[in-house]
């Protein structure tokens, strides 16, 4: 199987799609000949024409008011919003309008719109242009959110993401955009709502989102060498929320780290925190559950005070070494 980045998959994916359905369409600012922001949409305004892959003027609130309609009278909609920061001009289309539709009309009326947008930190783009604020759309019944940490996940998701008759927020980070994974050539969907073991392992599960995930490989390369078996539990999307395969592995290990780069004071990882302490598995935990986050600070732009203000490498190894010591009484 070839190897291609997370960008390429990305742009893949919405290739396939537009030849694949003439109801899917591509708006965004900059995504025509510029090819976008991050370069994800280059090449296909001049494969598919101006009509289907559109600029915008720059307004996240016309572009997702765009898509909405669209959607509501039978199109397929793929917004670009530059950076996930930006999704704050756009949120009465999307929370109040594209997440409520379908059931305000009885069911009758559909939104299938995708919002793609470049999420979190490790550029020095500094405040408005680093947060990682997927946990809002997570808290919005009627949208989906996905967040895919690497490039196969990407390309199958974000099929599955057009496919999908609901509004999807899809949360693409930045510095995962030229990682390479093994892709096939082909079109395929991988299911929203399931999660993936990215390693199996017997003494400590971490459940980590996004860009963490890769993090997470990372540190149990490190804890491997200590002699540490480290589960990591990618959940690919936070709604819907496969609760049943974090279980499962939080019961085979009893010990529990869960990281996240958005900020850590009310983070989704609470929210998972929260499904794991009101299961059965409270009671069977060795040690008390650990959340990882990044700081309750705007982002710095400052690269070293950057990395300080979101969980590392070094400080998920440091986890999983006091959480193997800590013995509940």
């Amino acid at each position: 199987m070839r190897t291609i980045t997370y960008l390429q998959a990305i742009n893949e994916a919405m290739d396939e799609a537009l030849a694949d359905d003439e109801r899917v369409f591509l708006l965004g600012e900059d995504i025509g000949v510029y090819g976008g922001g991050f370069g994800a949409t280059q090449g296909l305004q001049e494969k598919y024409g101006a009509k289907r892959v559109r600029d915008t003027p720059i307004s996240e609130s016309a572009i997702a008011g765009a898509a909405v309609g669209a959607a509501m009278t039978g199109m397929r909609p793929v917004m670009e919003l530059q950076f996930s920061d930006f999704i704050t001009v756009a949120m009465d289309q999307l929370v109040n309008q594209a997440a409520k539709i379908h059931y305000m009309y009885g069911g009758k009326a559909k939104v299938p719109l995708v919002m793609r947008t470049a999420a979190g930190s490790g550029t020095g783009a500094a405040a408005q242009h680093s947060q990682s604020l997927e946990n809002w759309m997570a808290h919005i019944p009627g949208l989906k959110v996905i967040q895919p940490s690497n490039a196969y996940d990407a390309k199958g998701l974000l099929h599955a993401a057009i496919k999908d008759n609901n509004p999807v927020m899809f949360y693409e980070h930045k510095l995962l955009y030229k990682t390479s994974a093994e892709v096939p050539s082909e079109p395929y969907t991988l299911p929203i709502g399931v999660a993936d073991i990215k390693q199996i392992g017997n003494d400590v599960t971490i459940i980590a989102t996004g860009i963490m995930v890769n993090k997470a490989l990372e540190a149990s390369e490190i804890l491997k060498e200590k002699g540490i078996s480290v589960e990591v539990i990618d959940p690919r999307t936070l709604v819907p929320l496969d609760k049943e395969t974090i279980l499962r592995s939080v019961e085979k290990t009893k010990r529990v780290i869960v990281v996240t780069e958005a900020v850590k004071n009310s983070g989704f990882s609470g929210e998972i925190t929260s499904i794991i302490a009101e299961s059965e598995m409270a009671l069977q935990l060795k040690a008390p559950i650990i959340r990882l986050g990044g700081e309750f600070v705007p982002m710095p732009a400052q690269k070293m005070l950057e990395s300080l203000a979101t969980p590392q490498v070094d400080s998920l190894v440091e986890a999983v070494e006091n959480l193997m010591i800590e013995v509940r009484s």
